[in-house]
């Protein structure tokens, strides 16, 4: 006996077989891009935005994290390079991680701070301006328990530097390839590395010991800490990866040597590899499955 299908009854019969076979009818996370916010200076602050499996098609509230990019990347180099959005799905639908929200910023060359003229001030546009921008769009669960931030390299600072100075905004921290320097290592800087790179933040022509300025000093994660007590700064929780051959390598294990020394809770990694998308692809899910552990009720 012969039988023809119509082509609606094709594919009828194939979704019959999809839902008779048991094949998860979870859809997949997705990525808006292009977005922007105009700032209170007048400027555009872009963003990208990972929305996790089933966001809309349900009613319900999530977690945050803010993802943040290193140096002259923008907000696609975590989609682009990164593949978040694969990694995300693939860890949510197996229970690895809880489903949330991402947010990925633009911060161009700020290294995410307040310039030391006050023309360009990042930090606060982003606490005070972009959070709540975030928050109004998007069904986001606005308490600090929920939300956390994370970042490579220039974002690994941003995450640690905001974590540390917003400590009622944020649950947990996970900074990769933070760079992070001490003071001895930015006065040996060579001129044309500060002008280029934190003159810009900082005050160009600046050398040695006038480069540690009170504004330099109020941004280093060193002396920070060094301000804060024990109890203080286990308000959040902190996650540290870098690679064993990443140039930034000193910095990282010194701030966990002192956050040891200060016998203040931390998780430190380091891995084989280097400073590259290679690895930070190998340890994103490591990171937010951190920061999704101060999602979870106790």
């Amino acid at each position: 006996m012969e039988f023809l299908f119509s082509r609606n009854n094709m594919v009828l019969y194939l979704l019959f077989l999809l839902v008779n076979s048991g094949v998860s009818q979870t859809m997949p996370g997705k990525v808006l891009e292009g977005l922007s916010m105009k700032t209170s200076v007048g400027s555009d602050l872009n963003y990208s935005v990972y929305l996790p499996p089933n966001y809309d098609h349900s009613s319900r509230s999530y977690p945050v994290v803010y993802l943040l990019h290193g140096y002259t990347d923008k907000e696609d180099a975590w989609v682009q390079f990164g593949e978040i959005d694969i990694k995300a799905d693939q860890a949510i639908l197996a229970g690895e991680i809880p489903s949330m929200v991402i947010v990925m910023p633009d911060a161009r060359v700020t290294w995410y701070v307040n310039d030391h003229e006050g023309k360009d001030p990042y930090e606060d546009i982003f606490i005070k301006e972009f959070i709540p921008h975030i928050e109004s769009k998007y069904r986001i669960r606005s308490e600090k328990r929920y939300r956390g931030i994370a970042g490579l390299s220039m974002g690994g600072y941003g995450s640690l530097l905001y974590a540390l100075k917003h400590p009622d905004l944020f649950c947990a921290s996970a900074p990769l390839s933070a760079a992070i320097f001490t003071e001895e290592k930015v006065k040996s800087y060579e001129q044309e590395r500060w002008n280029n790179v934190e003159g810009l933040m900082y005050g160009k022509g600046l050398e040695g010991q006038s480069r540690i300025t009170d504004h330099w000093k109020a941004n280093n994660p060193f002396y920070i800490v060094k301000q804060k007590s024990k109890e203080e700064l286990e308000k959040v929780r902190y996650y540290f990866d870098c690679g064993d051959s990443d140039f930034l390598y000193e910095g990282n294990a010194l701030f966990h040597i002192l956050l040891m020394d200060m016998e203040v809770a931390h998780e430190f990694r380091m891995r084989d590899g280097g400073h590259s998308w290679g690895y930070w692809r190998s340890g994103i899910i490591d990171a937010l499955k951190f920061i999704g552990e101060s999602f979870h009720q106790k």
